[in-house]
């Protein structure tokens, strides 16, 4: 039997332009890097043993970033989309408070709250002798406090949207909670948590402010590639494009590269 073709829905004149003229707003910015790229030099700038230091620290505290949203953000975004209590509604507005916060105040209040004088940092330091300012570890946290808004809201709608049905019928098989959210619910949910995992390692990647104001500016132990651009653009312009542009296609290329394996490609 012969398929019959898809139909598209048509998309009003009108709107043409004004997506046109969106997507121009979003290109030309990266059009610029690549114009304005200083390639003949770009060996000699990427050769540099702090650029080097700082994008492998870069992508290690993004990694470890993400895995410290899974770990805690999945649980948390489980808790948003099934548990009924008192406060749920303040709760969620809480927990999206990093994506509206400057990250300047973000990486403040991680002070107040992490340094070794603050409501919880004076104990790890007192208790523990683990202090987290201006640290590999704090580039960590303040990198994972910035980036797990973004896999608790992509989980929380996909634990909404799954069919409880599954999950009842294991319940009359005989299955604890526990079991039947680790072999009924999280494999249903696993294209968004993946989805949430690479938007996080995406914004850790690229986090500056909190960063830098929480975790400082050391060579090779807090200097990441946002904080080696911002430096590199008060004394060569043109080295902090070529930084920018290696961030910009190792970014995309890890985003592309995830989409096609996990998430697939839609036409």
């Amino acid at each position: 039997m012969s398929r019959e073709p898809e139909r598209s829905a048509g998309l009003p004149a009108a709107l043409v332009p004004l997506a046109g003229l969106a997507l121009a707003f979003l290109l030309l910015p990266v059009l610029g890097l690549v114009v304005r790229a200083p390639w003949r030099s770009m060996p000699e700038v990427l050769s540099r043993p702090d650029v080097a230091d700082a994008l492998r620290l870069s992508l290690l505290c993004a990694s470890l970033a993400s895995v410290v949203c899974v770990v805690l953000g999945v649980p948390l975004a489980w808790l948003l989309a099934r548990a009924t209590f008192r406060g749920r509604s303040l709760l969620r507005a809480l927990v999206t408070v990093p994506l509206v916060l400057p990250p300047v105040v973000g990486g403040v209040a991680l002070f107040t709250a992490l340094g070794r004088t603050g409501i919880v940092g004076r104990w790890l330091d007192q208790w523990f002798g683990i202090t987290l300012p201006f640290t590999t570890a704090g580039v960590v946290v303040a990198e994972a406090f910035v980036a797990m808004p973004f896999l608790v809201i992509s989980v929380e709608g996909a634990l909404r949207g799954v069919d409880r049905r599954f999950e009842d019928a294991a319940a009359t098989l005989g299955a604890t909670r526990w079991y039947t959210f680790r072999r009924v619910t999280l494999p249903i949910v696993a294209p968004g948590v993946v989805a949430g995992a690479v938007l996080s390692w995406a914004r850790a990647l690229g986090e500056f402010g909190a960063t830098i104001t929480f975790a400082g500016n050391f060579p090779g132990t807090t200097r990441t590639m946002p904080v080696e651009v911002y430096l590199a653009l008060q004394r060569d312009p043109a080295a902090a494009i070529a930084l920018s542009l290696v961030l910009l296609v190792v970014s995309v290329g890890v985003l592309a590269v995830l989409r096609e394996r996990w998430l697939g490609s839609r036409v």
